[in-house]
């Protein structure tokens, strides 16, 4: 009984530290006003690893002893083990898949940021069809508020790229 106490409280500190990570991953995201495309694949990669580094930590064969001892012993800190593992694996998977979809506009970012207002212009239409096809077949960026602000991103680089056009010309 002593040491499944022990280790109860080990996992509330888990838990604790664990529902910290969730919060703070919901947050809302204060960036620049002219940030461009390619902070959106950064922001989706760095969430990415880790979501990965914590659930290779919750996989780790120390915790798995711990968890099964504490099943072992029917322990009540387990329901809200499970509820967060499964958090962090939809978090993680999340950010895995909109970093493969973001990945298909990788191709795009350079010409967005290097080319000349014109050269620019051809490369909208494919970059347009490619948005759409990440909000049509993407199960975590099809919605408005996340196509918004790629759109949003996309359409900075765009401005600052003419930016720097008209002041070099």
């Amino acid at each position: 009984t002593e040491v499944t106490e022990k280790l109860e409280e080990v996992v509330m500190i888990w838990i604790k530290q664990i529902r910290q990570v969730l919060v703070e991953s919901e947050q809302i995201r204060r960036e620049a006003d002219d940030i461009g495309p390619s902070a959106e694949l950064e922001h989706w990669k760095t969430r990415m690893s880790s979501f990965n580094s914590l659930l290779d930590e919750i996989k780790s064969s120390r915790v798995k002893k711990i968890i099964s001892i504490l099943q072992a012993a029917r322990s009540k800190t387990l329901k809200q083990w499970k509820e967060l593992d499964g958090n962090i694996t939809n978090a993680a998977n999340e950010a895995k898949v909109n970093v493969r979809y973001l990945y298909t506009l990788d191709k795009f970012f350079g010409p967005l940021a290097k080319a000349s207002p014109v050269t620019m212009m051809e490369h909208v239409p494919s970059l347009m069809n490619t948005v759409c096809m990440i909000y049509c077949t993407s199960p975590y960026y099809n919605t408005s508020e996340r196509v918004t602000s790629l759109l949003l991103k996309i359409t900075n680089q765009m401005i600052n790229t003419c930016k720097i056009y008209l002041c070099e010309g």
